[in-house]
C-alpha cells in the first residue's frame, strides 16, 4: 500500500500588466472575428477571405471560434492560404492580428455537459489546434454562444488562460449571462479561482425589438455613451461573426466613433490596469432556455449522457486492467471516443437539432458520434473485464465503497465492492445463496402487498410506500426515517400537462392504473389524455434511491404547452418556455421553508429563484437540471429532502404552487419557428432520494456518480478482490487515465469542507513539481508530496487537482 499526500499550494491569481501605449479616453473597443466549423457552417472560400481581409485592412484584427478539426479539412483543401493564415498566427503577441478565443473541441454550452466533459472538450481542442499552430498562446475564453459554466475560472486558469468574457452579444438566442458591474470584474468561481473578465456590462442591455441580440453588438453610440458614463473607461463590444458571412470588419464605419478593434489578448494588454470588483458568479447567472421537453432535444441529452457516464468508466476500466493485468492502454480507441463525444455536445446539436440535410441534420450527427463512442467504449471495458468460467467479477469504478445488490443471469446477490476496485465471488456459491432470493416477486428481500382498498405497499427495511391504482397509480403516502414525504391529498409521480387540443390540462390520476410486479419491478400502467404509459419502480432493499423507468406510447403528435405560437418575426414571447403547461412528473414534498440546491459542471449551487418559470426571451431563468436538484426543509424538527435524479440534462419545475417537477415532455412550435413534434415513445430514467440533513452531509454528488456509474459484472476465470485508490469520503474520483505511462487521477470535493471552499487550486503536473499543457499554473508547483517509493504499479503517479481543499488531502493508493 502507498500513501500518495497531495498539497495544494495557494497562488496569486495572475492580471495582465496594462501595457503603455494606450490610455482611457474617448476610445471605443470591438471584438470582431469568426464562430463556426466545419460539421457548422465554414465554406471552403473563409480562410483565403480572412487572409485577404487581413491585408485590405491593417487596422482589423480578428478573434477565433472555429471548431479545431476544421484545420484538418482547410489544410488539405486549401494549402497556400492555410500556410498564409499559419503565418499570421505566428505572432501571439499583445499586438497580434489573430487570437483563438474558444479551442473548446465541439464548442459545447458546457453548462450542460459534465465537468470532466468540459475540460476534455479545451483539453483536446487545444491539442488540435497545436498541431496546426505549434507556437498558440491560449490567453482568453470568449464565445459568440452562451458557452459558460460557473466552475470555468478554475479549469481555464488550470490550462493557463488569463482573461475572460461573458459576452455573447449577436447570438443570444440560447441565452445570454446576467447583466452585471461597470467594467472589469474578477470572475470568481465556487472552488475561489480567479480570472479577469469583461461582463455583460449592467448597461448592456438586450437590444428592443431583437430575439437575440444586446446593444454591444455594434458598439453603438447609445451603447458606448452609456458605458462611459457608467465609468467604463474601455468600454468594449463584440461580435463573432458567422463563418461564411463575407462582410469583412463587423464595423464598416458605422456605430460610436473612435473605435479600435482588437484582440481580447490586446484589449487586455490595455485594461487590464482598470479597478475591477470582485463576482461570485453562479451558476444562475447564466441565463439560458433551450428547448427542454422537445423528443428530439430529450433524446440528444440522453445519448449524450449516457456516453459520458460510459466513456469515464471506460477509461477507469482500462486503468485498473493497466495496472493490474498489463493491458496496454488503448489510447487511439479512447481518443476517437472522446472525439465523438465531444462533438456531440456541439451547442448546434442542442440548439437546431433540426438543421441539415434530411439523414445529416444534427440529430443524426448525434446518432452516428454517441454511436461511435458507446461501441468503443463498450469494446475497451470488454477487454479490460477479461474472460473465463466459475466466477463472477463486480467492478467499481467510484471512489466509494459499495454494498449493492447485483443481478448476474437468475441471480440476485447482495455484493461488497471496494473502492476503484473488484470483488469475485464463485457461480456455484452464488446459487445457493441467491435461493431464497425473488420470493417476493423478485424483488430481493422487498415486500409487495395490496390492501382491501386496492392499495399497493412496497415495504424494504428503509421504505414504506404505498401506491394508488385508482389514482393512476401514483405515490400517495411515503415513509422514510419515520416521515411522511408526501404532502396530505397529493401524490408522487403524476403526469399533467396542458393538452390544449386535448381538453386543456390534464393528469395521469384522471384514470386508474394496473399495479403489479414484473421481473423485479413494480409496474404501473397508466394512461395519460387517452396516452398509454408505464412506469417501472425499483426498490431495493438497504437502498435509499428508488429508480424510476418512464415510458409514454404516444398515438399520434399531441399538442402539449402553453399555445402553438405563430410564426411572428422577432416575437419576445414564447410558448415553449413556460414550464407550468408542459407535461411535468410531479413529486409534492412535505416540508416547510423549502429551498432548491442542484448541481452544475463542478459546483452545486441553492437557487435563488423565487420560482422558475418565465415566458419571454427578455426574462430568461437559469432553471436547468444537469444532475441532480434537491428540495430539502424542515420537517419534525430537523432537515430533510428529496433529491430528484435524471439521466439528461433538462429542466425542472419550482414554485408558484407548483411542487418539484422534471420536464418530461412538450410539443409544439419551437425556437426558429419550426415544429417539435413528438414522433415515437417518450423513454427516460429518473431516481428519488430522501434523506436526513442538508446535501452534502447526505453525499448526494456521490449518490448521483454511483447512478451513473453502475457496477460492471462479468464472468471471469479466477477469484481475488483489489481496489487502485481510495479517496476520503465526498471527494470524487472525476477520471483515471494514463499519459506518457503515468496515472493521472483527477479528484473533486464534491462535499467535504464547505468551509474551506475559498482559494482552492488545480492543475496537472508530476508528483513533485510540474507543468499543465507547457506552461506553469498560477505560477505555482503542484503535489510537493511524493508516493512512498515513487511508483505505483510500475509507473509514475500525476494529478489534476481538481478542485481539492486547501488543505493536503491523502489519497491511498494500492498499486
Amino acid at each position: 500500500m502507498k500513501r500518495l499526500v497531495m498539497f495544494v499550494l495557494l497562488g496569486t491569481a495572475l492580471r495582465g500588466l496594462a501595457q503603455t501605449g494606450e490610455s482611457a479616453g474617448d476610445t471605443a473597443w470591438f471584438i470582431d472575428g469568426y464562430h463556426g466549423g466545419i460539421y457548422g457552417h465554414l465554406p471552403a472560400w473563409q480562410t483565403k477571405f480572412m487572409v485577404e481581409q487581413l491585408a485590405a485592412h491593417p487596422d482589423w484584427k480578428i478573434n477565433l471560434e472555429l471548431e479545431p478539426e476544421s484545420w484538418d479539412s482547410i489544410a488539405a483543401a486549401d494549402a497556400v492560404h492555410y500556410a498564409a493564415f499559419r503565418r499570421l498566427m505566428a505572432d501571439q503577441g499583445a499586438g497580434g492580428r489573430i487570437e483563438y478565443v474558444n479551442p473548446a473541441y465541439g464548442q459545447s454550452y458546457l453548462y450542460n455537459i459534465s465537468g470532466e466533459s468540459v475540460i476534455r472538450q479545451l483539453g483536446y481542442g487545444m491539442r488540435k489546434l497545436r498541431e496546426h499552430f505549434p507556437g498558440i498562446v491560449f490567453s482568453t475564453y470568449s464565445s459568440e454562444e452562451p458557452c459558460f459554466t460557473s466552475a470555468l475560472p478554475q479549469i481555464l486558469r488550470s490550462y493557463g488562460f488569463r482573461y475572460a468574457s461573458l459576452k455573447n452579444p449577436n447570438t443570444c438566442w440560447g441565452g445570454y449571462t446576467r447583466a452585471y458591474g461597470g467594467g472589469l470584474v474578477n470572475w470568481i468561481g465556487p472552488d475561489g479561482s480567479s480570472i479577469l473578465t469583461v461582463p455583460r456590462y449592467g448597461v448592456e442591455a438586450l437590444k428592443p425589438g431583437s430575439i437575440w441580440e444586446t446593444i454591444a453588438s455594434s458598439n453603438s453610440d447609445d451603447y458606448v455613451k452609456a458605458a462611459f458614463a457608467a465609468g467604463i473607461r474601455h468600454p468594449v463590444g463584440m461580435c463573432l461573426q458567422d463563418a461564411g458571412w463575407n462582410f469583412g470588419p463587423w464595423l464598416r464605419g458605422h456605430g460610436y466613433q473612435p473605435t479600435k478593434y482588437a484582440t481580447w489578448r490586446g484589449y487586455f494588454a490595455v485594461a487590464a490596469g482598470d479597478v475591477a470588483t470582485d463576482w461570485r458568479f453562479s451558476q444562475e447567472d447564466v441565463l439560458v432556455g433551450l428547448m427542454w421537453g422537445s423528443q428530439v432535444l430529450q433524446r440528444i441529452a440522453r445519448s449524450v449522457r449516457h456516453s459520458e457516464n460510459l466513456l469515464v468508466q471506460a477509461e477507469k476500466m482500462a486503468a485498473m486492467a493497466g495496472e493490474w493485468r498489463g493491458m496496454s492502454w488503448p489510447a487511439g480507441t479512447l481518443d476517437e471516443a472522446w472525439r465523438g463525444l465531444l462533438l456531440s455536445q456541439h451547442h448546434d446539436c442542442w440548439i437546431v437539432p433540426y438543421n441539415g440535410k434530411p439523414g445529416d441534420t444534427w440529430a443524426d450527427k448525434v446518432r452516428r458520434w454517441t454511436g461511435g463512442t458507446d461501441a468503443r467504449a463498450d469494446s475497451v471495458i470488454g477487454v479490460a473485464e477479461g474472460r473465463g468460467s466459475g466466477w463472477v467479477r463486480i467492478y467499481n469504478t467510484t471512489g466509494v465503497g459499495r454494498r449493492e445488490w447485483v443481478k448476474y443471469g437468475d441471480l440476485r446477490f447482495v455484493a461488497d465492492v471496494p473502492p476503484m476496485g473488484y470483488v469475485s465471488y464463485r457461480v456455484d456459491s452464488l446459487k445457493a445463496v441467491s435461493k431464497g432470493v425473488g420470493v417476493d416477486g423478485g424483488l430481493a428481500g422487498v415486500r409487495v402487498t395490496r390492501g382491501a382498498d386496492g392499495r399497493v405497499t412496497i415495504r424494504s427495511d428503509l421504505h414504506t410506500i404505498v401506491l394508488d391504482p385508482a389514482r393512476g397509480g401514483v405515490i400517495t403516502s411515503w415513509i422514510f426515517g419515520g416521515r411522511e414525504l408526501v404532502q396530505r391529498g397529493k401524490g408522487f409521480g403524476e403526469l399533467r400537462g396542458n393538452f390544449y387540443n386535448d381538453g386543456g390540462f390534464r393528469s395521469s390520476v384522471e384514470m386508474p392504473a394496473e399495479v403489479g410486479v414484473d421481473s423485479g419491478v413494480v409496474v404501473v400502467r397508466g394512461q395519460i389524455a387517452g396516452h398509454p404509459l408505464r412506469e417501472d419502480i425499483t426498490v431495493r432493499q438497504g437502498e435509499p434511491r428508488v429508480d424510476v423507468h418512464l415510458r409514454i406510447d404516444w398515438k399520434g403528435n399531441p399538442a402539449i404547452g402553453e399555445y402553438f405560437e405563430v410564426p411572428k418575426d422577432q416575437e419576445v414571447r414564447k410558448a415553449y418556455y413556460d414550464d407550468r403547461y408542459k407535461l411535468l412528473a410531479l413529486f409534492p414534498v412535505d416540508v416547510v421553508a423549502p429551498k432548491v440546491v442542484k448541481n452544475a459542471p463542478f459546483d452545486v449551487v441553492e437557487s435563488r429563484l423565487d420560482n422558475t418559470f418565465y415566458n419571454r426571451w427578455d426574462s430568461i431563468k437559469n432553471n436547468v437540471i444537469l444532475d441532480w436538484v434537491d428540495l430539502e426543509g424542515r420537517a419534525g424538527g430537523g432537515t430533510v429532502g428529496m433529491a430528484l435524479f435524471t439521466d439528461h440534462t433538462t429542466s425542472y419545475a419550482h414554485g408558484d404552487s407548483i411542487p418539484l417537477g422534471l420536464t418530461v415532455q412538450y410539443s409544439g412550435n419551437g425556437i426558429f419557428y419550426r415544429n417539435y413534434t413528438v414522433d415515437g415513445p417518450t423513454e427516460l430514467n429518473y431516481a428519488l432520494l430522501p434523506h436526513a440533513g442538508p446535501w452534502d452531509s447526505a453525499r448526494l454528488w456521490t449518490a448521483a456518480t454511483r447512478w451513473k456509474e453502475p457496477l460492471i459484472v462479468a464472468p471471469v476465470g479466477e477469484g481475488g478482490a483489489r481496489w487502485l485508490l481510495r479517496p476520503d469520503a465526498g471527494v470524487e474520483v472525476s477520471s483515471v487515465r494514463r499519459d506518457s505511462g503515468a496515472l493521472v487521477v483527477r479528484l473533486f470535493n464534491a462535499e467535504v469542507g464547505r468551509g474551506e471552499a475559498r482559494g482552492r487550486k488545480a492543475g496537472e503536473g508530476k508528483v513533485g513539481g510540474g507543468k499543465a499543457d507547457g506552461g506553469k499554473v498560477d505560477g505555482g508547483k503542484f503535489g510537493e508530496g511524493k508516493v512512498d517509493g515513487g511508483k505505483a504499479g510500475g509507473g509514475e503517479v500525476r494529478l489534476w487537482l481538481g478542485f481539492v481543499p486547501r488543505a493536503a488531502r491523502v489519497v491511498e493508493l494500492d498499486g
